[in-house]
């Protein structure tokens, strides 16, 4: 089950993709389904964007996703369809700002790449190392990424599982973590890295107006029984820049809630970028940093792709 947000008729809205050619809009398939009685819901709902069904969802403690999108293939909310071709595609966690946390440093042949460049010796971290981003850097699939290169010339790419938080909590334990997350997403953490140099911390050079794309959609947990067995890729203008898979990860996605959670409260739809593989533009030598007209395509096993051009003309 994918769960996007769509531009149709001027407008945002939350859907279920259903085929090709077929979308489902959450809010008309909503009220169709209690008044056909197709789901144990009561009361009308307008959901202005895709996390406030998912909220619907926890406080009703429904499977609403798998019954409407079940009803939806079976041509019982056709009323509620909507033509792919008709729409685009944003950010599906548009229209919600919430809290964007990462984990730098999760992949060992990243660590050592980076550490290769430094001149250090390479050691694994104790601890995974988090830091955050502005609900502004988002954006969504298919936009075009503009940094001026009066802003930076050292652009690069980072191809990351996104994991979407559906229950909220605080202290999780491992063991529980699962039962917190919503969905998976493709996070491209587009980076600053003179920036980052400059000012000796990751924030800022992270956290460029709309540098962040994510998508194309949020894929239900129930469709990927396991996180840390998919393929990750990105690919620069059909160049494989970025190759591993996620059972590489140093820190895995439990441990990663676990650890962020820990007297701290994680909120229905707040994303958390696990980290990237080796293969960073910074590491290559010489470096080989985002261009103009660059495409970046990337790719998660069971998720799928998302695709990104990058401009950097001065305006």
């Amino acid at each position: 089950m994918k769960l996007l947000t769509m531009i149709h008729e001027g407008k945002p809205r939350p859907a279920i993709w259903l085929a090709e050619t077929k979308l489902l809009d959450l809010s008309i398939a909503f009220d169709l389904a209690i008044g056909r009685r197709l789901i144990p819901a009561t009361g009308s709902a307008v959901f202005c964007n895709l996390i406030s069904f998912i909220e619907r969802e926890i406080r009703d403690q429904q499977p609403y996703t798998r019954m409407l999108w079940q009803a939806g293939l079976n041509g019982k909310l056709d009323e509620a369809i909507v033509p792919a071709g008709l729409t685009v595609f944003v950010n599906p966690l548009h229209g919600q700002r919430k809290n964007i946390f990462c984990v730098g440093r999760n992949y060992l042949d990243h660590v050592a790449e980076g550490d290769r460049v430094r001149g250090e010796e390479t050691r694994l971290p104790e601890w995974p190392t988090f830091f955050t981003k502005p609900a502004t850097a988002f954006t969504g699939p298919d936009h075009t990424i503009y940094i001026p290169a009066k802003i930076s010339g050292h652009m690069d790419y980072e191809v990351e599982l996104g994991v979407v938080i559906g229950k909220g909590g605080r202290d999780i334990r491992p063991e529980d973590a699962v039962d917190h997350v919503f969905g998976y997403t493709i996070v491209n953490d587009i980076s600053a890295r003179d920036i980052q140099k400059r000012h000796g911390q990751w924030f800022k050079g992270k956290s460029l107006d709309a540098s962040c794309p994510i998508g194309p959609w949020v894929v239900h947990k129930d469709e990927i029984p396991d996180p840390h067995a998919l393929d990750i890729s990105l690919l620069l203008n059909g160049e494989v820049r970025q190759q591993a898979n996620t059972s590489q990860m140093i820190f895995k996605i439990p441990e990663i809630i676990a650890s962020l959670s820990e007297g701290m409260t994680l909120e229905t739809g707040d994303l958390i970028a696990t980290g990237t593989p080796a293969g960073v533009g910074f590491a290559m030598t010489p470096p080989r940093y985002l261009t103009q007209g660059d495409r970046m395509r990337c790719e998660i096993q069971g998720i799928g792709r998302m695709s990104n051009f990058f401009l950097s003309a001065e305006e």
